[in-house]
């Protein structure tokens, strides 16, 4: 159980604060509510743009990470299609320094030529570096705008491609600044080695004088039902033939998921789990294999991917795959086996709220889900899960017309 106090600033910024004695530490995670589905699809890479944008300086402070490291902390952030979060982490007596950080970038934000410049150039070659250069690095370029035709989630965090980037515009970064990051649209968490009084003083200090930013209501445009199965086939200059199948799943917010992220554990998680035991141990058709889940806010997807052995073809490894989801569409899973995947991530679950760095991040995104309460339940929801309910969900998503297939060839 995870104790926490919760307030709101008077300009909307919702603090959540967590104290934990048994660190020297505090950590601060300060979390938007933007991603990549927030982007105009013709100017996308934006909120990864950002993220480095943030550590580029502000109006008082020209270097972020100086000042943090002379008291000793660490920060990083990251960006998905659904939210960007950045966190530090510094010795609690030091609290303040962090406060005074990630308020003045907040609030002043310094908008250089030169800063665009620098950030641009970082993303730019991230892009060629990660995704275009890198063996299976364009999987995810070619697999979102095959799933999605109408939703946002169609292109990946680092946007669409490299041109969107290069035309990026002071004044462009400036209005997506001004729209999104601001106390209103943002959860900040402070846990660790703290004291409710001495965060509330702080944040009034710091955060108070920021004004607030437009209230952002979503209208993005829903993907329609999947009707007819998708397949595309490349050739790369990879070691060996990949495949991709992506099913459209619920969201993170519906009560489903806990029943879909299960079944992606009793395909894949581990070595004793059913794809891992059958295509890689008996039939030797794949070298590895994976199911997992998206647990994008909207509508996500159910991705199974695995790399072929050498001499197996696409039809034998499409078939293998296709039969495994076909037994836990018609068999119901044993008592034995739920009990298992569900002993693994009650334990994956307690050992990852030890550090109060995946506590912070989990509290924020607890209450941009509905409540930082949900930190405390979700183990429950798992437990609850029947063996009927993943009979039922496999068959809702593992159908051929809800599925987009990659074929990714090895040029040999």
């Amino acid at each position: 159980m995870i104790k926490f106090d919760k307030f709101e600033l008077a300009n909307g910024l919702k603090v959540i604060v967590h104290q934990d004695k048994s660190t020297p530490l505090a950590c601060i995670n300060i979390l938007y509510n933007v991603g990549s589905r927030d982007e105009n699809p013709e100017q996308t890479g934006f909120a990864h743009l950002f993220e480095h944008l943030m550590f580029g300086g502000s109006i008082n402070i020209p270097n972020y990470d100086e000042p943090l490291q002379l008291v000793g902390g660490e920060n990083n952030a990251f960006t998905t299609n659904d939210l960007t979060n950045y966190h530090l982490t510094l010795p609690s007596e030091n609290l303040e320094t962090g406060f005074w950080l990630e308020s003045d970038r907040m609030m002043s934000l310094a908008f250089s030529e030169k800063s665009l410049e620098v950030q641009r150039n970082v993303v730019i070659e991230e892009f060629k570096q990660r995704y275009l250069n890198q063996p299976y690095g364009d999987v995810w370029l070619l697999l979102r705008p095959m799933a999605y035709k109408v939703h946002p989630y169609s292109w990946d965090t680092i946007g669409k491609e490299i041109s969107h980037i290069e035309n990026v515009r002071i004044d462009d970064v400036k209005a997506f600044f001004k729209k999104f990051y601001c106390p209103n649209n943002a959860v900040m968490v402070v846990a660790g080695n703290v004291e409710l009084d001495a965060v509330k003083q702080l944040s009034e200090k710091w955060f108070a004088p920021i004004s607030k930013g437009p209230d952002n209501k979503r209208s993005l445009p829903q993907e329609p039902e999947q009707t007819q199965a998708r397949s595309l086939t490349v050739e790369r200059d990879v070691p060996a033939d990949a495949i991709y199948k992506a099913y459209h799943m619920c969201s993170r917010f519906d009560k489903e998921y806990y029943t879909v992220d299960l079944i992606s554990d009793i395909l894949s998680q581990g070595n004793s789990s059913r794809l891992h035991n059958t295509l890689i141990k008996d039939k030797k058709l794949f070298s590895d294999i994976h199911a997992y889940v998206l647990s994008d806010f909207d509508k996500g997807l159910f991705v199974v991917s695995g790399k072929l052995t050498e001499g197996i073809t696409m039809e034998q490894a499409d078939n293998a795959v296709n039969e495994e989801l076909q037994k836990i569409k018609s068999e119901l899973v044993s008592i034995d086996e739920l009990t298992k995947v569900k002993n693994k991530m009650e334990a994956s679950h307690v050992f990852g709220e030890v550090e109060i760095l995946n506590k912070a991040t989990n509290l924020a995104v607890s209450e941009l889900l509905g409540g930082a309460d949900m930190i405390n339940n979700e183990v429950n929801k798992y437990l609850s899960v029947t063996a009927g309910q993943i009979k039922e969900q496999a068959n809702i998503i593992f159908r051929d017309e809800n599925c987009s297939t990659l074929y990714y060839k090895s040029k040999k």
